[in-house]
C-alpha cells in the first residue's frame, strides 16, 4: 500500500472507529437510546465490535503488518456476528429464545457455521493452521455469502414489521442495507476477478461509519421500535427464495469460472455458454409454479407450528372473491381461490340453479368441459350436503370404506387428476361443490387442511349465494318497471279506446253529417297516432319520445276544451295570461286532459267543471276543477297519487301517480281542495319558460 493509499485508508478507518465509539459510548450512558432488553445489549456490543474492526483497519493502513490484518479480518467476522445476532433478536419474539422457533434456529446455525468457517479459513490462509489453509477464492465467497445472508436477515425484518412499527425501523433498513450491499459488492467483484478493489477496501471503514446516523434516528424513534415484529410465512418463503436464488448464482459463477479456466482456447466462448444456460434455467426455475408450491410446503411443514398463515389467507381469499362483480369471473375466481390454498393447478365450480332440481357446471378452469347435469338427489350430492366434508379421492380409492354411503358419479370418477370435492353450503343448503385437481406438490390434507377449504368453502358459498340473489332481484326490479310501464300504457290505451267507442255510439245518428264525419276522421287520425307513441314508449322505455321544449298552457287547454265538447261535454275556459312551460307538450296535455276527464267522471251533467290558466308569484297555474262527488281528506293524503288507487269502480289509479311523478320531474308540484259532494279543486304549478326576441344586451342598452 502506497503512502498516499494508507493516509486515505488511515483517516477512513480511524473515522469509523471514533463514530462507532462515540455511538457506543451514547449507548452506555443514554440506555434509553439503546431500548430493552438484549436487543439493546446486542447493539451496543455490536457497536463496540465495529469500533475494534475499524481500529484494526486503522492500526493496518499505519503499520501494514500481517498480524494486523489477521485481527481485522477475525473482527470483521465477529462484528457480523453481533449483526447477526441482532437482526436474529429483532425477528424473535420477546421473551423467546432464538433456537426455540425453527426458523430462527435455522438461521442462527447458519450463520454460526459461516463464521465459524470463516475464521478457520482466515487462521489457515494466514499461516497459523497451515492444515486448513483454503484457496484465497473460497475465503471471498464465503465473505460473499455473509454479506447475502445479512441482506436476507435484514429483508425478512421489512417483511415482517407492521405498519405502525415501520417508520421506527425504516433508518435502521436503511443504514444497515447500504452497509451489506457495499459489501456485497465489494466480495462479488472480488470473487469474480480473484483480487480485491484496493480502493473500495480503503474506503470500506468510512462507508460503514455512513450508518451511524441512520442507526441513531431510530433509536430515538421510542423506546418500543422492534416490538411489534414477528416472523411470517410469507417473509421466510421470500428470504428462502433469495438465499436459493443467491447460491444458486454463485453456483453458476463459480461453474463460469471454472470452466474459462479448464477450457483452454475456448473458455472464454464456454463460460459465456455457462453463464448463459445457468440463466435461462434460474428464469424457468424461478417463474415455475410447481418449485414454488414445493419451497412453500417444505416451509410450512419443517419451520412453522402451522402450515398456513390464516391471516394472509384470507385476507387473500376474501380479496379474491370481493372483486368480481360477474357470475361468470366470480365463479373462475372462486375455484382459482381454492386452488391456490392447496397448490392446485386446476379445478371446476357446480352450482344448483333456482329454477332446477340439479347441479351443472357453470365454471372451470384448467378442467375439461361437462355438459350432464349431476341430480341433487344422488348419493354424491346428498353426502355433501349432509356431511359436509371436503372428499379426498385419493383416500376414496384407498379406503373406500371411510365413506360408506358415497357413490361417485362417472364423470367424476372419469375426470383426470380429480383430487378433492369442497362442497359450498349456505346454513344446511349445498348450493354447489368445486373439483380441484391434484396439487403441483405433495401434500398431506390433515385436519388443517379440511378445516381450512371447509371454512373458506362457506365464505365463497356466501358469496355466490349473495350474487344469485342481487341477480335475481335486478331481473324482478326489470320486471316490476315494464309492468308498472306496460300499467301506463293500458291506462292510455284504455282512454282511446272510450273515446272510439264513444265516436261509434254516435256514428249511427250522425254518419250523414259532413261535420260529424270530419271530427270523426280527426278522432281516428289523433288515436293511431297516440297508440303509435304509445308502442315507441313501451319499446325504447318510459320517458316519452322527443325532447323537452316550450309548451303553451293556454292552447293545451282549448284543445282539452274543444275535445270534450265533441264528446257532448261542456268545460268552461278562463285564460287570465298566457303562460308557457318546458315540458313534453304530448304528456302535458294528457295529463290535463286525464285531470278533466276524472272531474266529468265525477261530476252530473247539470254540474260544472272548469280550466283556468294563469301566472302566480313567477309560475304557471293551472287550476281543474269541478262540483262534484269529491274525495275525503283521508284519501287525498294517504291513497290520491299511489298508483293502483282510485275511487272509480272501473278506474285503475294510474293516471293521478303519473301525473304527480311527471309534475315533480319538471320541478313544479300539485296541490289538492276537495270535500265530500261539493267538489275538487286540483291546481298544478309549473315552472314559467321564457321566451324572449332579443338579448339580455339589448335590454340593458335600451334601460
Amino acid at each position: 500500500m502506497d503512502t498516499h493509499n494508507a493516509t486515505l485508508a488511515a483517516w477512513s478507518y480511524g473515522l469509523g472507529a471514533v463514530v462507532y465509539l462515540a455511538f457506543a459510548l451514547h449507548l452506555v450512558f443514554h440506555p434509553a437510546a439503546r431500548g430493552r432488553g438484549r436487543v439493546g445489549w446486542a447493539l451496543l456490543a455490536t457497536s463496540l465490535l465495529c469500533a475494534t474492526w475499524s481500529t484494526c483497519g486503522l492500526v493496518y493502513s499505519l503499520q501494514p503488518h500481517p498480524t494486523f490484518l489477521l485481527l481485522g479480518q477475525l473482527a470483521d467476522l465477529l462484528r457480523y456476528g453481533g449483526w447477526f445476532l441482532f437482526l436474529l433478536f429483532l425477528l424473535t419474539p420477546a421473551g423467546t429464545a432464538v433456537s426455540a422457533t425453527p426458523n430462527g434456529r435455522l438461521l442462527s446455525r447458519l450463520a454460526a457455521a459461516l463464521l465459524a468457517i470463516g475464521g478457520l479459513m482466515q487462521l489457515g490462509i494466514f499461516g497459523w493452521v497451515p492444515a486448513l489453509a483454503p484457496h484465497p477464492r473460497l475465503v471471498l465467497v464465503l465473505s460473499l455469502c455473509i454479506s447475502v445472508l445479512a441482506l436476507t436477515l435484514l429483508e425478512q425484518l421489512l417483511r415482517n414489521v407492521t405498519d405502525d412499527s415501520l417508520w421506527n425501523v425504516k433508518p435502521l433498513a436503511i443504514g444497515l442495507g447500504a452497509v451489506f450491499a457495499f459489501d456485497l459488492y465489494l466480495f462479488s467483484t472480488a470473487a469474480l476477478f480473484n483480487r480485491i478493489d484496493a480502493d473500495a477496501f480503503i474506503i470500506r471503514g468510512g462507508i460503514h461509519c455512513l450508518a451511524i446516523p441512520l442507526l441513531a434516528v431510530s433509536t430515538t424513534r421510542g423506546r418500543d421500535w422492534v416490538g411489534k415484529i414477528r416472523l411470517s410465512q410469507r417473509a421466510a418463503f421470500h428470504s428462502a427464495t433469495l438465499l436459493l436464488a443467491g447460491a444458486y448464482l454463485l453456483l453458476v459463477a463459480a461453474t463460469g469460472y471454472y470452466v474459462r479456466f479448464f477450457g483452454g482456447d475456448w473458455g472464454s466462448a464456454l463460460q459465456l455458454a455457462a453463464i448463459f444456460v445457468g440463466i435461462v434455467a434460474f428464469l424457468v426455475l424461478a417463474i415455475s409454479r410447481t418449485i414454488r408450491a414445493k419451497l412453500r410446503v417444505l416451509l410450512g411443514k419443517h419451520f412453522f407450528s402451522y402450515r398456513y398463515d390464516y391471516r394472509e389467507e384470507w385476507l387473500r381469499f376474501t380479496q379474491s372473491l370481493s372483486g368480481q362483480q360477474s357470475p361468470q369471473a366470480m365463479g373462475q375466481q372462486v375455484v382459482r381461490a381454492l386452488a391456490e390454498l392447496v397448490e392446485s393447478p386446476a379445478g371446476t365450480l357446480w352450482l344448483r340453479q333456482s329454477d332446477t332440481t340439479s347441479f351443472s357446471q357453470s365454471a372451470r378452469w384448467n378442467m375439461p368441459e361437462i355438459r350432464d347435469p349431476e341430480s341433487a338427489d344422488t348419493s354424491f350430492c346428498r353426502f355433501l350436503g349432509e356431511c359436509g366434508w371436503v372428499i379426498n379421492l385419493e383416500e376414496y380409492r384407498a379406503f373406500r370404506q371411510r365413506y360408506e354411503s358415497l357413490d361417485l358419479p362417472d364423470w367424476l370418477a372419469s375426470l383426470p387428476h380429480a383430487w378433492l370435492v369442497v362442497p359450498l353450503t349456505v346454513g344446511d343448503r349445498l348450493i354447489g361443490f368445486v373439483v380441484l385437481a391434484s396439487a403441483r406438490t405433495p401434500i398431506d390434507v390433515n385436519w388443517e387442511v379440511n378445516d381450512l377449504l371447509k371454512t373458506a368453502g362457506r365464505q365463497a358459498a356466501s358469496f355466490l349465494a349473495q350474487m344469485q340473489a342481487t341477480e335475481a332481484l335486478l331481473e324482478v326490479r326489470k320486471f316490476d318497471a315494464f309492468n308498472r310501464m306496460s300499467a301506463f300504457v293500458v291506462h292510455d290505451l284504455k282512454n282511446i279506446v272510450t273515446q272510439l267507442a264513444l265516436m261509434l255510439k254516435n256514428a249511427e245518428r250522425h254518419r250523414d253529417n259532413p261535420e260529424f264525419q270530419q271530427d270523426m276522421l280527426m278522432t281516428v287520425e289523433h288515436a293511431v297516432e297516440r297508440m303509435r307513441q304509445l308502442m315507441l314508449q313501451l319499446r325504447e322505455g318510459a320517458a316519452p319520445p322527443g325532447s323537452a321544449r316550450g309548451v303553451n298552457l293556454a292552447d293545451i287547454a282549448r284543445r282539452v276544451q274543444s275535445s270534450k265538447a265533441r264528446q257532448g261535454r261542456t268545460v268552461n275556459l278562463s285564460i287570465g295570461e298566457t303562460v308557457t312551460t318546458r315540458g313534453h307538450e304530448e304528456r302535458i296535455e294528457r295529463i290535463i286532459g286525464h285531470m278533466v276527464q276524472n272531474a266529468l267522471d265525477a261530476t252530473p251533467v247539470d254540474g260544472k267543471v272548469w280550466i283556468s290558466v294563469d301566472r302566480q308569484s313567477g309560475q304557471a297555474v293551472i287550476e281543474v276543477g269541478d262540483t262534484g262527488q269529491g274525495m275525503s281528506e283521508e284519501f287525498v293524503r294517504e291513497r290520491l297519487f299511489k298508483p293502483f288507487q282510485t275511487t272509480k269502480q272501473t278506474g285503475m289509479g294510474i293516471g293521478a301517480y303519473e301525473s304527480f311523478q311527471y309534475v315533480q320531474e319538471l320541478g313544479g308540484r300539485i296541490q289538492v281542495e276537495s270535500q265530500i259532494d261539493r267538489g275538487t279543486r286540483i291546481t298544478m304549478l309549473l315552472p314559467l319558460f321564457l321566451n324572449t326576441d332579443g338579448s339580455d344586451l339589448h335590454r340593458v342598452e335600451a334601460a
